[in-house]
């Protein structure tokens, strides 16, 4: 389901286990890091705040609430623009992410902005740090659609939060599971099963490793999975796509998004 440049690949539908989608998936975003950050960077801006591709902020969302002297952690935080978006409004806010190379980017948006996001390598299945850590944990288009143990990581957040704390996401929209990831009109025409939960699984040519794993869950599947680590599920946003926004992303586009949703955006309060 990608469209940048990547190593020939065969697509597959088989089981991937979180050893395998780890490993795939941080080596894809090692070798995607530089394009991405040069294709979407100015788009994400180096302080602010995007849900997703239809551009919708945190500033007008609101989805986490206050964040000013707040405990913050961003789960797949890539190069950091979310986390100095909340430095920058008054919260202490940490990043985690699988990809090294991503977390080179952020360290170069700290240095050009001042503005510095502490983060560390990691996992969202293992997250190094202690209990009751944090007052918001948050993942915007990061680490849980790439997890193959979603209900391990869905746990590790609770357990890093303190009571009543705050868990937000965004993801693909779960019904677009059905769809080509495909920005045309040809990406209009479903041609799977949306309670499929298959992974897709991309191999290499060349050298017959593994090299993209994603999962999909339904929009149950989240909710089954909240409720289960202690999550009372307030905020589930399903943004349409604005007026003026022309810019394509992937399989998301002007084409599709105003007829269905690309984005899912989920926040709950841990009881």
């Amino acid at each position: 389901m990608q469209v940048w440049p990547h190593p020939p690949v065969t697509a597959h539908r088989r089981p991937a286990d979180e050893q395998e989608s780890r490993r795939a998936n941080g080596a894809d975003w090692d070798r995607y890091a530089d394009e991405y950050q040069a294709t979407h960077g100015e788009y994400l801006g180096d302080v602010g705040f995007l849900w997703g591709p239809e551009g919708l902020t945190e500033a007008d969302a609101g989805i986490l609430g206050e964040v000013a002297g707040r405990d913050v952690l961003e789960v797949g935080s890539g190069a950091g623009q979310c986390s100095r978006w909340i430095r920058s409004r008054g919260g202490r806010a940490f990043g985690l992410d699988l990809s090294h190379r991503q977390l080179q980017h952020s360290r170069r948006i700290d240095e050009v902005t001042g503005v510095t996001v502490p983060s560390v390598r990691g996992t969202a299945t293992a997250l190094p740090f202690a209990d009751g850590s944090f007052d918001v944990v948050f993942s915007s288009f990061g680490a849980l659609q790439f997890v193959a143990d979603i209900e391990a990581a869905v746990n590790e957040t609770a357990r890093v939060l303190r009571p009543g704390g705050r868990f937000a996401f965004s993801i693909t929209h779960p019904t677009r599971w059905m769809f080509p990831d495909d920005p045309t009109e040809e990406g209009l025409t479903a041609a799977q099963s949306y309670w499929d939960r298959t992974p897709y699984v991309e191999v290499d040519d060349v050298t017959g490793e593994t090299a993209y794993v994603e999962h999909h869950r339904t929009l149950g599947d989240w909710v089954h999975l909240l409720a289960g680590a202690g999550f009372r599920l307030t905020t589930l946003l399903e943004p349409q796509w604005p007026e003026g926004n022309d810019r394509p992303w992937g399989g998301w586009s002007r084409v599709r998004g105003t007829l269905t949703p690309g984005t899912a955006i989920f926040g709950a309060d841990l009881l």
